[in-house]
């Protein structure tokens, strides 16, 4: 039967609709990750402007942005479902836009982490409505397809971010890194508010669970602040010890609220669940090392061997593509073959690369044996990353799958920000090259216990072979 003119026309239009969806869900993707792994490189400058910072002070630039995107990401797309995704999409977009501006013009260091906390709240309102936004616009036998299509887009922004900050840093300033996101959010923003289609609100009786969003904010914050001031501090100062005690308080009272709460922020059922329950405690390890491993390598090239910010941005952007390419393949073959090699051998081989690492590379530069090291962490890398987030999901009933990939997506963050805040604690803040090598190889080993720590919980793993939909969904705010 031919398709008469008017019916093709119509047919026509939807399917551009859909594409300009996909092109807006995909930015807003690719914006979000390329603003954990773009301001790496950008330490030592942002360092030598802020005069008296320190690296424990300046690794707040990252820490702020995973804490407030963990804490608010499931509340995030709760909202999104009961007053509309568009709504709290174009929401989102304008929260990050305002970040970024303040982040691009903040004359002190205070007034920059409070610009990348709000980019952190603004991406956690925009992932899971952007997410809402494109399965709707999509029929359900497509969307696997698109969704992957999504989920490379913000692999390139994590892959990317390396080397396009370090291009626009050279040629101007570390701010660039912040003011790059602004015409973009303009654009999503404008196009979405004409283009984008409201989906139906779910209807609850219950609010998301604010209050507990807010005590874990603090709860990361205060872990994240004892361990990155340690260095300076001491274990047993006062501070130090009154932080970690803190944030111990404020996650057992968490759990506790999360026990009660009609709609709470993390759901603690979904912990019944054997899969879900080591893919998440695996997370947690593994991140914690994957972004430490990230920041560590970039500060080593940046000060023990003294390359510029564009050389080192180069180098440091070759393993995020590695991890790209072969992250898809590690899904099929897990479907095919079962999980559990994968995230047990995955950890171990980034524990191998790093303590390589750690053995071999000095203060003589020697790229091409640090490519190879990262090279065997990214196979790692591409190994544990897809798999884990399939094994999270995997066993859940469909109604739970959102919200089970939300928490993962969640854990992972976590994990970040214990990564990032023990990463500053072991490397000090030592200025000779020699004393800082000894502080990177700290790093490395940081790494390398973590990573293998996540190999060891990962045995516990069942032998799924199932991948469903929802783990092809990329984590918006990690780092590869």
């Amino acid at each position: 039967m031919s398709v008469r003119p008017r019916e093709a026309g119509a047919s026509g239009s939807v399917e551009r609709s859909r594409w300009i969806t996909f092109a807006i869900c995909a930015g807003a993707a690719y914006i979000t990750t390329l603003d954990l792994s773009i301001v790496n490189v950008a330490f030592p400058e942002i360092l030598r402007e802020f005069e008296g910072t320190t690296r424990a002070d300046l690794s707040w630039i990252v820490t702020i942005y995973n804490i407030f995107f963990a804490s608010f990401l499931v509340v995030g797309g709760k909202i999104a479902d009961q007053i509309g995704r568009k709504r709290v999409f174009l929401t989102g977009v304008g929260v990050f836009a305002v970040g970024s501006t303040i982040c691009s013009i903040a004359p002190s260091l205070g007034v920059l982490i409070a610009g990348r906390a709000l980019q952190g709240l603004g991406g956690a309102f925009m992932a899971p409505a952007s997410l809402g936004l494109l399965l709707a616009a999509f029929p359900p036998e497509r969307r696997t397809q698109t969704v992957a299509i999504w989920g490379g887009v913000g692999a390139l922004g994590v892959a990317s971010g390396p080397s396009l900050g370090a291009l626009v840093i050279s040629l101007t300033d570390w701010r660039a890194a912040f003011w790059i996101n602004i015409p973009i959010c303009l654009a999503l923003f404008i196009v979405g508010a004409v283009t984008l289609v409201e989906t139906p609100r779910v209807r609850s009786a219950h609010r998301p669970d604010y209050e507990g969003a807010l005590m874990i904010t603090l709860a990361l914050g205060a872990v994240a602040l004892g361990l990155s001031q340690s260095d300076t501090w001491g274990w047993f100062d006062p501070r130090t010890l009154g932080s970690l005690a803190l944030s111990v308080v404020l996650a057992l009272a968490f759990v506790a609220r999360q026990r009660v709460h009609p709609e709470p922020v993390l759901d603690l059922k979904l912990f019944e669940s054997r899969s879900f329950g080591v893919a998440n405690v695996a997370s947690v390890a593994f991140f914690a090392g994957f972004a430490a491993f990230g920041l560590n390598g970039v500060l080593f090239l940046r000060g023990v061997w003294g390359y510029s910010v564009l050389h080192a941005g180069l180098l440091s952007a070759i393993a995020p593509l590695t991890v790209a390419v072969l992250a898809p393949l590690s899904g099929r073959l897990a479907a095919r073959h079962g999980f559990r090699q994968f995230v047990v051998v995955g950890p171990l081989l980034v524990a191998a690369a790093t303590l390589l690492s750690l053995l071999v590379l000095t203060t003589e530069p020697d790229p091409l044996m640090l490519v190879l090291f990262n090279e065997i962490a990214a196979v790692g890398i591409a190994c544990f990353i897809p798999v884990n987030a399939a094994a999270a999901v995997a066993e859940l009933p469909p109604p739970r799958l959102s919200v089970g990939g939300a928490v993962n997506n969640t854990s992972r963050q976590v994990g970040s920000v214990l990564g990032i805040a023990l990463l500053v604690s072991v490397i000090g803040s030592a200025t000779d090259p020699a004393s800082m090598l000894d502080g990177h190889r700290r790093g490395w080993l940081l790494v390398a216990v973590a990573a293998g720590v996540a190999s060891v919980i990962s045995i516990r793993q069942p032998q799924i072979r199932k991948f469903p939909l929802a783990v092809t969904v990329p984590d918006a705010a990690t780092p590869v």
